[in-house]
């Protein structure tokens, strides 16, 4: 059997990974020079910094004035964590899930909460779950985009404006690349690392008026280690949500996300931040949509992720192979592309279906998008070999 050729052209920036991201477009270490190495995070220029991230947030994203934002440790996952063990409790809880993180929120609310009001609204990868299903009277958990399955919430119109419940919301892979209904959202949370290709361990949590009430009027009746705390004497720690972080931030990390909030202003803010999205999801569509070889996990238009974008992968001798063995077949295709240099850590999620997975958000190069889609195509034809040779 005759191998393809390798392309001739590749992308400039093989950085593909659904997290942490690929930094913004010109990104060098240069950047990081006015970083506050070596002086206290809780001095007035380190204070200065971290409000600065959450103020520019705050423009950037459209976040009402009266909402909270605080930085927190332990990127998306601490924020998530946070609100959960720290809000639920009052009333019956509806947590959804249709990919790995939002099942995860869900074992974690059952089997650690041990809460005893739970319904699991969930779905198959590619599908959401139905949305009509939901008690808005309850707390509701849920991910905007679920980055392991390639599909989001097509916008908040499903949300009760009229809520009693709170609505605590994952966001990691929707904020600064999709339109985020902060009326319809009680908690929202997110991290440096996703689409703003920040550094890792630093997670962003919003409060509207509505949950900072919840905070001051319920204790929990479990323990919360410190770095859980929100409140102190039945109020608010004002502090969190001015640049007094609960632990020690990495102010290189601080400088980096600065950077890139920076970054983002220059070009025009969300919008232009979303055209880029748009782009990339644009040219993948076009791809696939003249490709049999692959398709969008995401089983409908208006739900696939332009940000965490799952592929699944049709050719017919890929498809004739039991569960196992495509495994086998979609890890080592992702392998050949990272040998070749040309798409880092694009594998399918561990827990998702067999296949890819690649980062199309902000500050991901249109250009490279496209010097990759022949490199899939030469990857799939040199793995295809591999197994129409062993048959």
């Amino acid at each position: 059997m005759i191998l393809p050729a390798e392309p001739a052209v590749r992308p400039v920036n093989p950085c593909f990974s659904s997290g942490p991201c690929a930094k913004r477009p010109g990104w060098a270490l240069e950047v990081l020079t006015d970083a506050s190495l070596g002086r206290s995070h809780r001095a007035k220029v380190g204070k200065e910094k971290l409000n600065g991230v959450i103020e520019r947030s705050r423009a950037i994203l459209g976040i009402p004035d009266d909402y909270l934002i605080g930085i927190v440790p332990a990127s998306d996952t601490g924020a998530v964590e946070m609100a959960l063990w720290s809000l639920l409790g009052t009333r019956g809880v509806d947590m959804l899930a249709w990919e790995s993180f939002g099942s995860e929120w869900v074992s974690d609310v059952i089997k650690q909460l041990k809460l005893d009001d739970v319904r699991e609204i969930t779905s198959d990868y590619g599908q959401l779950p139905d949305l009509d299903q939901i008690d808005f009277d309850r707390d509701v958990v849920f991910t905007w985009n679920g980055t392991t399955s390639g599909v989001c919430v097509p916008n908040g119109e499903w949300i009760a404006a009229d809520r009693n419940g709170l609505t605590i919301c994952d966001a990691t892979s929707a904020a600064f690349a999709l339109d985020l209904a902060w009326d319809k959202l009680d908690v929202t949370t997110w991290s440096w690392q996703k689409v703003m290709g920040g550094e890792a361990a630093h997670g962003m949590l919003v409060l509207s008026p509505s949950a900072v009430e919840r905070l001051e009027t319920y204790t929990p009746p479990w323990p919360l280690p410190k770095i859980f705390r929100l409140t102190r004497g039945g109020k608010i720690i004002g502090d969190i949500f001015e640049g007094a972080t609960i632990n020690t931030p990495s102010m290189l990390a601080v400088e980096d996300a600065l950077d890139s909030l920076r970054w983002a202003e220059a070009l025009g803010g969300l919008s232009a931040l979303q055209g880029r999205v748009g782009a990339n999801m644009a040219a993948m569509t076009a791809w696939v949509d003249g490709n049999p070889d692959f398709a969008f996990l995401a089983a409908t238009a208006e739900t696939r992720s332009p940000t965490s974008i799952c592929l699944k992968i049709n050719a017919p001798w890929f498809l004739e192979l039991n569960p196992d063995a495509q495994a086998t077949a979609a890890k080592a295709l992702a392998e050949r592309l990272e040998e070749a240099g040309v798409a880092y850590d694009i594998g399918a999620y561990r827990d998702a279906p067999p296949g890819l997975r690649i980062w199309g958000g902000a500050t991901v190069e249109t250009d490279d998008l496209v010097a990759l889609f022949p490199w899939l195509d030469w990857a799939l034809a040199t793995v295809a070999a591999d197994y129409l040779v062993a048959a």
